[in-house]
């Protein structure tokens, strides 16, 4: 079974204590009243995907293709591979690039959570749908992130020496394809801090490096993934900093403005910033959902040319799942299917104008 909450982003709001996905009693704040805004019109994904855009690079503050010009991601993430394997599968992912307009899938391996890789889960069985759902997000023309999903163990250190042997192998494995990012430690929380999210970062990424010395790195930061500002104030030096990119995660009913001004300032000091998980309810994973504050994040992450990838992939009783509880499909997905998170998201991604309250 999965566990109480979805595993997104649990963490304060900048301006309040407020946990996310997992914890109990989030209390989303609210923006004032905004005037209608215009929908978003978020650049064409075709322009970034590994058939047009290759082996992907951080240049300064921006992702870039391999000629080193900027692109942005836009897509999804699943839900724990553990518990929701079925939605990793080749019909759904050239669905999402299809119809959806996606060019990004984020494979979710839980670290500490039961059945996740180090907690007694088949890390054969894991090990096996990971490469396969990078194999299959090339054959769709996807880019995947590979993300090592550490939440309740809350500091990465915890389990460091797990995660060099897995991204040693992992890399090894997927060396040769241009379609693969690495997530390396999804949401340090707790007591973790920058420093010690630094000290994990120099053990893991050399691992990757040694088969993959190019390869695209995601670097969490601390307080469930907001605290950009520390990593801008001091990032990965030298050669282990290279293509790196650093997560901020948002869940838009309960971080607002606040947090929206510290990925734009983070972004004006020069710092690569990737989305690589949020969703539109409050931070506990229900709720219901903002889609003022969702529009506001969006025109912002545009605005910056910020990838983003929404959570989640699973037909799970809670609002950021992007299907509705009662269905068993795999692939094929209608409106009548989705959620409210689902049905705004695939119009964000298709460029059309999202759902309003």
């Amino acid at each position: 079974p999965a566990p109480a909450g979805p595993g997104a982003s649990e963490g304060p709001a900048p301006e309040a204590a407020a946990p996310s996905p997992g914890a109990e009693g989030a209390s989303p704040s609210e923006d004032p009243a905004p005037a209608t805004p215009e929908a978003p019109t978020p650049p064409d994904p075709a322009a970034a995907t590994p058939s047009t855009a290759g082996a992907l690079q951080v240049r300064g503050a921006r992702l870039c293709g391999a000629d080193g010009a900027p692109v942005q991601l836009r897509g999804v993430s699943t839900h724990g591979l553990a518990w929701f394997p079925q939605y990793v599968n080749p019909a759904l992912f050239a669905e999402l690039r299809d119809d959806w307009g996606a060019n990004v899938v984020r494979l979710a391996l839980y670290t500490a959570e039961y059945g996740g890789w180090c907690a007694g889960g088949d890390r054969e069985a894991l090990g096996r749908l990971v490469r396969d759902g990078v194999a299959w997000a090339a054959d769709a023309d996807l880019y995947a992130i590979v993300d090592w999903h550490v939440l309740s163990d809350q500091t990465p250190l915890v389990h460091a020496d797990e995660a060099v042997a897995f991204f040693s192998a992992v890399s090894a494995d997927l060396a040769g394809r241009d379609n693969v990012l690495y997530e390396i430690c999804n949401e340090p929380n707790g007591s973790a801090t920058w420093d010690d999210v630094r000290a994990y970062a120099e053990r893991v990424i050399p691992a990757i490096r040694a088969n993959d010395p190019d390869a695209v790195v995601i670097v969490g930061t601390p307080e469930w993934s907001q605290r950009v500002d520390e990593a801008a104030a001091a990032p990965l030096a030298g050669e282990l900093g290279g293509n790196v990119l650093y997560a901020l995660h948002f869940y838009a009913a309960t971080h607002q403005q606040p947090l929206r001004d510290r990925l734009a300032a983070a972004v004006a000091d020069g710092l690569p910033v990737f989305v690589s998980e949020f969703g539109i309810c409050d931070a506990s994973g229900g709720g219901a959902v903002d889609y003022a504050s969702a529009d506001a994040w969006v025109a912002l992450m545009d605005e910056l040319g910020v990838s983003y990838v929404c959570w989640n992939l699973s037909n799970k009783d809670e609002s950021s799942a992007l299907f509705l509880p009662g269905c068993e499909k795999e692939s094929g997905f209608t409106d009548a299917d989705l959620s409210a998170e689902g049905r705004w998201l695939r119009a964000v991604l298709r460029g059309e104008a999202p759902p309003a309250a």
